[in-house]
Parts: structure tokens; C-alpha cells; sequence
């Protein structure tokens, strides 16, 4: 019971202060950049919004959960699209209304899918390919907003510029290797004894036991290599039009608010609304996000009252409409499974064939 009123007490408190971020974001944007802005004015520019720009937004903003769905329907062979988006929304509104809301959101899907009829083996699997898809393509973003910055010379500095190549390509080199070593076992035998030599250099106390990072890697893999192996294509094609979508959101924000910085700008600023999502202190870190969002577009150029609206209304589509949509997904969810359904036909792996075999 203790337990139970500390996280509501902890839900609460993160909940609050998202809610204070954003009251106060004016009072941020000029204490970050010097630039005055009030209510007043973010107010007047959120109702200079056109109805054909929103109906816009909304058509993207789904097309977006669409994209998403080839994410979950490849992770999980035998699920349908419709439960995909059902999944999805209703788990999106558990994590963005609980800090650290993502182990709720997995335990919803475990109840989800187990009443669909899914093993809780492929489940399992299912929800180790989806994090590691989506944590590689959050490392990438980054290196794309750098690179698109350099490309499009929106880095005047030759001494900045360097550094930045050298950040955005040692990413990329990172992302490679993690995924060649979910892709091929002799790549993940060679790094998990690189991480194990550089964890022997640490001091004793803190140093996990010999062989535990080779040996966790080779379980991961050996958990997910089937999966990776025969739809890897459809994961990254479903994140990537996924993020394409939500980008072209961040753009349409941009130009519907009059606070668009440029093609490169705009790759950048999504780039880092993305990364802001996964700070802890708020629920997908709401009010982080807009903050930074906004600071960003003031330090290319743009006027303060503009990117407050612009991060606002991005913030919108991409949180806070997610609560109650989700919320109508989850109670449909939840009428529907009292009924009868019929038992979804489910790709069994490797192991699982040869067992029933």
C-alpha cells in the first residue's frame, strides 16, 4: 500500500511540474534567450491557426500511427494493424501520464496481447525488438539534425563543424555496430569481449562479473536473431516512415505558426524534441521538450512568441492528444475482450516449431 500511494504520489508530483514547465515557458524562454514573450501573444498566434492547417496536421498525425503499426505487426508475426494502433494508443497514454511510465505501458501490453492469444514467449521477444528499434533510431536522430546542419552550412565555425562530423559519424559507428551484433553472432561474440575487456579496466568494486556483458548479449540476441533476421526491413521501414511523419508534423507546426527556420532547421529542432522525450522527470518528458523545442528555434532566429506557439501545438500532437485517444482505445479494449474473439493466428519462432514438432 505504501508502495501504490508513492507512485501515485511520485505520478502526481511529475504531472504537476509538466504542467508548471509549460505554464512557465515564457518566463524560461527569456531567462534561456533574453527573448520577451507572454500568454497574451502565444494565445493570439494558436488562434491565427487555420482549420485546413489543423485538418493537415491530423491527417499526418495519423498517418504517423499507421507508419507505427508495421513496428508492432513485425515484432509480434500474427498481430493485425487494428490491434497494432489499439496497442500502441493505449499504451502511449499509460506512459505519458505515469514518470517512468514505460514499464506500465509494457505491462498493458503483456495483458493486451496475452488476451489476444499471444505466447507470452513472443511477446517477450516482441517487446525487446520494438525498444531496441526504437533506441537505435533515437541515437540516429541525433546524428542526422548534425548532419543536416553541416550539409545545408548552418555551421559557420570550421572548429564546430569538425567536432560535429566527428560526433554525428561516431554515432552512426556506434548504431552499426549494435546492429550488426543483433544481426550476425560472430559480431556479437567480438563485442561482447571488447565490453567485457573495457569493464575489467574499472575498479573491482563496481566491476560485474567476468563474461555477464558477453553473456547478456548473447541472450539478447539469441532472444531476437529470428525476428531481426526475417523482418528487420519492415521494422526500420515502419520507424522510419514513423519519424518521417512526426517530422512533417514538426514542419507543418513550423509553417503554420510562422516560425519556420529552414529545411536543415527543422531536422535539427525535431532531432532534439525527440531526445527530449526521454528525459524522466516528467512523463515522456512533457514541458522539457517544449522548452527546449522553442529555445532552439529562438537561437536560429525566430521570434520568441512563434516558437512558444510552434512548440506548443507540437507538443500537442505528438503527447497530449495521445492521452485520450488512447484512453477510448484502452476502454474499447477493454468492452471487447469480455467478448468471445476469435484466436488470432500467431508465428511461432524457431524453438517453439521444433518443440510442438
Amino acid at each position: 500500500m505504501r508502495n501504490t500511494w508513492l507512485q501515485i504520489l511520485l505520478s502526481a508530483a511529475s504531472l504537476a511540474l509538466a504542467v508548471l514547465l509549460v505554464v512557465l515557458l515564457p518566463q524560461i524562454l527569456q531567462a534561456l534567450t533574453g527573448a520577451e514573450v507572454s500568454w497574451a501573444q502565444i494565445g493570439s498566434g494558436f488562434a491565427r491557426l487555420s482549420p485546413a492547417m489543423i485538418g493537415l496536421m491530423a491527417l499526418v498525425w495519423a498517418a504517423s500511427l499507421w507508419a507505427y503499426t508495421f513496428v508492432l505487426t513485425n515484432s509480434l508475426p500474427g498481430l493485425s494493424h487494428l490491434q497494432a494502433l489499439t496497442l500502441n494508443a493505449a499504451g502511449s497514454a499509460v506512459s505519458n501520464l505515469l514518470p517512468f511510465g514505460g514499464a506500465a505501458g509494457v505491462a498493458l501490453t503483456f495483458a493486451m496481447t496475452r488476451g489476444w492469444g499471444f505466447p507470452t514467449r513472443a511477446v517477450v521477444v516482441s517487446t525487446l525488438v520494438s525498444g531496441i528499434w526504437n533506441t537505435l533510431f533515437r541515437f540516429i536522430l541525433p546524428a542526422v539534425g548534425i548532419v543536416a546542419l553541416l550539409l545545408a552550412g548552418k555551421v559557420p565555425d570550421p572548429t564546430v563543424a569538425n567536432a560535429a562530423w566527428v560526433g554525428a559519424v561516431s554515432i552512426l559507428v556506434l548504431v552499426a555496430v549494435v546492429a550488426a551484433a543483433l544481426y550476425w553472432e560472430r559480431a556479437a561474440r567480438l563485442l561482447g569481449r571488447a565490453l567485457d575487456a573495457l569493464v575489467r579496466l574499472a575498479p573491482r568494486r563496481v566491476r560485474p562479473a567476468e563474461g555477464r556483458i558477453s553473456g547478456a548479449i548473447h541472450r539478447l540476441r539469441a532472444d531476437t536473431a529470428d525476428i531481426v533476421h526475417r523482418r528487420w526491413a519492415g521494422l526500420s521501414g515502419g520507424m522510419t516512415a514513423f519519424l518521417v511523419f512526426q517530422c512533417l508534423i514538426m514542419a507543418a507546426c513550423l509553417v503554420a505558426t510562422g516560425a519556420y527556420p529552414g529545411p536543415a532547421e527543422t531536422v535539427a529542432v525535431f532531432a532534439l524534441s525527440r531526445v527530449l522525450t526521454t528525459a524522466l522527470v516528467t512523463p515522456s518528458g512533457a514541458g522539457i521538450m517544449e522548452g527546449g523545442v522553442a529555445t532552439l528555434l529562438v537561437a536560429f532566429g525566430e521570434p520568441a512568441a512563434e516558437a512558444a506557439v510552434a512548440a506548443l501545438l507540437f507538443g500537442f500532437w505528438t503527447y497530449t492528444i495521445e492521452i485520450p485517444v488512447g484512453g477510448l482505445a484502452l476502454g474499447a479494449w477493454s468492452l471487447l475482450r469480455r467478448r468471445p474473439a476469435r484466436q488470432q493466428p500467431v508465428d511461432r519462432t524457431p524453438s517453439e516449431r521444433r518443440s510442438r514438432s
